[in-house]
């Protein structure tokens, strides 16, 4: 039973995995001030670029199925973040929109991605070296889809 390829160390899902785990830890600090948690910043991420979207759409973004949306935009919906309302051609979709509150934790926001920069704190080569797989990233995202419609 020592096939290398069945070792922890050499699965990449492991380290995609930890990454992710470990990068939604980081965000804590400058999240739990703001009242909300990392898939609520998402979201809010995603109404910020463009407000009054379909819960699908939103979904989509965020490769979130309706069975995790629904209870996300519920809480958000409770904090008073945004609002779900019925479109106005098809009354069974649901429009998701920011309320004042929403809109204004924007600005307290605004500081969080450069201060996970410096909280990694990467020398700058570093930095662009990560920024760099962001491309191979994505494209592991859409083969990842693909296997997983």
């Amino acid at each position: 039973m020592n096939n290398e390829q069945m070792k922890l160390d050499n699965q990449l899902c492991f380290r995609l995995y930890s990454a992710a785990r470990l990068m939604m830890g980081a965000y804590h600090p400058y999240l739990d001030p703001l009242g909300i948690t990392y898939p609520q910043y998402l979201v809010l991420l995603v109404l910020w670029e463009k407000d009054k979207q379909p819960v699908c759409d939103i979904g989509k973004r965020l490769l979130l199925d309706t069975n995790t949306m629904t209870p996300l935009l519920q809480r958000m919906e409770k904090a008073g973040l945004i609002t779900r309302t019925r479109g106005e051609k098809d009354t069974r979709q649901r429009i998701v929109s920011l309320t004042q509150q929403g809109k204004a934790l924007y600005e307290q926001a605004q500081n969080i991605p450069g201060n996970m920069r410096n909280a990694l704190m990467m020398p700058a080569g570093e930095e662009e070296e990560i920024l760099q797989m962001i491309p191979s990233l994505d494209k592991l995202i859409e083969e990842l889809k693909k296997l997983n419609k």
